[in-house]
């Protein structure tokens, strides 16, 4: 291979983007969204593969904070805008890019790196592990009802419409308290309360232009969501969709007060969210789940960059005491034994010369880190070992986590 891995200069992002985009398709992007892009871009963590003065792949690391079990924000390498241009397939680009990546993310002194998959079969191995899910619903509102908790009093709230733009501050103080309550959602910098504001026309389905409504209690903002209302007519009548965007709430009352202000816009039957945690409250709220659409896919794909520390940082819901035997061809730093101790307190994973209790690659530790994915189903496919009996169910209850992790945005 001849090409030379370069860290990108700010100088050169456009023609650097510009090949991301083609090799996502060719379609350039919304100005306005470009502009955003370019702007949340850390040019100094980012990285190009140049053959003979052409820009063949693209790659970069967001700096962000991800939840993990016990509520701690864990300082992570969000790997974003991969690319490889379809000139340099199978001549090693991305293992390379890959490579350098990493060795990166440990000299920052970060211990995990998580991404979101275009294709789910990629970063395997490399290491990364699929460590959440996320739920799409196609809610049939003509006939699912959503139910008021149990105590709620509906009458403390009042909804009302405000511009998404005037609404940026509250919104984001509601996000920023929601982030310590599940492993996998982001901290992230200034700047980012942008992204879900964009809304390009060619974006919008044939819906409308980006919508908010907020909850109020007693004058302070409680939740919110946006949404587009998509007006559709059969010659039976109005059928018109909700396409929700995001949905936030600080408390029972106000997350189904806002779902039920989505399934009751009058001149529609649906009511569309495409990112929603696997636990969602809301499948306890309706009234018929088998009319709700329920899919779910991967998400949030996590990768261990320092074992040790990246364990030791999260706690435990039982309390652990495992000798892991884990196997990293990639980052062979993190290769051998390490001795986890914990608990709900915290949590020490030190390297250990003890014998071995489960067997594993740093793989199958990344899909378990969040809590959402657990080490006896990872067993179950033949890619955990047992090596001490009783080892397995001690460990997995232990590394679970109380509620789903959720990514609540890509990136």
């Amino acid at each position: 291979m001849t090409t030379e891995l370069r860290v990108l200069q700010r100088s050169g992002w456009d023609e650097w983007y510009g090949k991301l985009e083609r090799a996502f398709g060719g379609a350039a992007e919304a100005p306005e969204e470009r502009e955003l892009w370019e702007q949340l871009t850390e040019t100094e963590r980012s990285i190009g593969a140049w053959d003979d003065g052409e820009c063949v792949g693209t790659a970069g690391a967001f700096s962000f904070g991800v939840t993990v079990p016990g509520g701690a924000v864990v300082p992570a390498a969000g790997v974003t805008m991969v690319s490889v241009a379809a000139t340099h397939r199978r001549r090693g680009v991305l293992t390379s890019m890959m490579r350098r990546q990493l060795d990166d993310v440990r000299a920052w002194g970060e211990s995990l790196a998580v991404l979101t998959a275009s294709e789910p079969a990629i970063y395997g191995r490399f290491g990364y592990g699929i460590a959440t899910h996320q739920m799409s619903l196609e809610i049939d509102s003509s006939r699912v009802r959503i139910a008021q908790p149990p105590g709620a009093d509906a009458d403390a709230l009042r909804l009302r419409f405000v511009p998404p733009e005037e609404a940026v501050k509250e919104c984001e103080a509601v996000y920023r308290r929601t982030v310590g309550t599940r492993p996998g959602m982001l901290e992230r910098r200034p700047g980012w309360e942008r992204l879900p504001l964009l809304d390009p026309p060619g974006e919008r389905g044939g819906g409308s232009p980006l919508q908010c409504v907020v909850a109020e209690r007693d004058g302070d903002v409680a939740g919110y969501v946006r949404f587009h209302n998509k007006p559709d007519w059969t010659p039976a009548g109005p059928d018109g969709s909700v396409v929700v965007r995001n949905i936030d709430a600080l408390d029972p009352a106000a997350y189904a007060a806002l779902w039920r202000f989505l399934c009751g816009i009058d001149l529609t039957s649906r009511v569309t969210a495409h990112n929603r945690p696997v636990d969602d409250p809301l499948l306890q709220l309706v009234s018929d789940i088998r009319r709700c659409g329920v899919r779910v896919r991967d998400s949030l794909h996590a990768r261990l960059v320092d074992v040790g520390a990246a364990l030791g940082a999260r706690t435990y819901r039982a309390p652990v005491d495992v000798v892991f035997e884990v196997e990293d061809a990639f980052c062979p730093w993190n290769e051998g034994r390490w001795r986890l101790s914990g608990d709900a307190k915290g949590a020490v994973c030190e390297r250990t010369a003890d014998a071995a209790d489960l067997a594993l690659s740093v793989r199958e530790l990344g899909a378990a880190y969040l809590g959402g994915v657990t080490l006896s189903a990872l067993a179950g496919a033949g890619r955990v070992r047992e090596l001490r009996g009783g080892a397995l169910a001690e460990a997995s209850l232990a590394c679970g986590s109380d509620v789903a992790p959720w990514l609540p945005h890509g990136f």
